[in-house]
């Protein structure tokens, strides 16, 4: 069973990916998206998945396209995560048998992005909507749907979207940025897990 929380590593290389995905799995974070905007994406993915989808869920952001749904399905990726509502990359996503996770900021595109399939709603960029705004989608979402927050999401912050209704988190520049070193990743990686396994446990 997977932790809820996703490791963004938004412009990670294919040279590091294996360091930094060992780091992650090593803290406890075992969901892990390459975006499609970082160097050599479907590389880099590809490395990943063959060194590490026995330990791991490995996909990628910034999903945009049914044919990047489908490498990613060649490459044995198991998770599609999206800025955007799109109902093609959803029901795509899950004739591959993919996890699902577009990015919605309102009730008309959670309920769409339910209705093609999706498994769990990225809030995207939560930090504008803010945790009163969550609360408010929360109350009209059904109660057993999986709210992602990403944006703005990091170390010492994740009770604040917990409280308001957030079951999934999203850490981007918070945990990893071009540059950051596989040992600090590791520290915050392992930091955040106690964060969420504390809110868990309550």
């Amino acid at each position: 069973m997977h932790r809820n929380l996703i490791a963004i590593l938004r412009g990670i290389t294919s040279k590091e990916a294996p360091d930094v995905t060992e780091a992650l799995i090593d803290a406890g974070i075992t969901q892990i998206e390459v975006p499609l905007n970082s160097p050599h994406p479907m590389e880099t993915i590809n490395i990943m998945v063959k060194r590490y989808a026995s330990y791991a869920r490995i996909g990628a952001g910034t999903v945009l396209k049914i044919e990047d749904v489908d490498k990613l399905a060649e490459i044995g990726a198991d998770m599609v995560i999206s800025p955007n509502m799109n109902k093609t990359v959803i029901m795509r996503t899950k004739q591959h048998n993919m996890m699902s996770c577009p990015g919605v900021m309102s009730p008309t595109e959670a309920f769409d992005a339910l209705d093609a399939g999706a498994d769990m709603l990225k809030l995207f960029p939560a930090d504008i909507l803010g945790p009163s705004g969550v609360k408010a989608l929360c109350a009209v979402l059904p109660q057993d749907i999986t709210l992602a927050a990403v944006g703005g999401i990091g170390q010492g912050n994740l009770a604040q979207w917990f409280q308001a209704g957030i079951k999934a988190f999203g850490i981007g520049s918070g945990l990893y940025k071009s540059g950051t070193t596989t040992n600090n990743v590791g520290l915050i990686a392992r930091q955040l897990v106690i964060e969420y396994d504390t809110l868990m446990a309550k």
